[in-house]
């Protein structure tokens, strides 16, 4: 059964609300990870494999959420991204941006 998630005091979930509307989140609790849409449950995949964002949640927190974000993926037929490759773009832009 999936893990409920902590209420993070980094995290505004009015914020999650204001930018995404009702959108169904991964992360109910602080309105984060947003699966409504094929282009948002590849964002979330890739997201929540960022270490950064990762590290914001418990081992079994991280679990849950890709749990709902595999579900949501599964249910609209997406295929998730390889998450490896996300990140080492992510931080070829990161180095070129410095």
């Amino acid at each position: 059964m999936p893990k409920k998630i902590h209420r993070r005091r980094d995290a505004d979930p009015g914020e999650g609300l204001k930018k995404y509307g009702k959108a169904t989140f991964a992360d109910p609790t602080n309105k984060k990870y947003p699966i409504d849409t094929p282009g948002r449950i590849k964002a979330a995949w890739a997201y929540i494999h960022q270490p950064v964002n990762a590290g914001k949640y418990s081992e079994e927190e991280v679990r849950t959420i890709k749990i709902r974000i595999r579900g949501a993926a599964k249910a609209r037929k997406v295929a998730l991204p390889d998450p490896d490759e996300f990140v080492e773009l992510l931080a070829r832009v990161r180095k070129k941006r410095k």
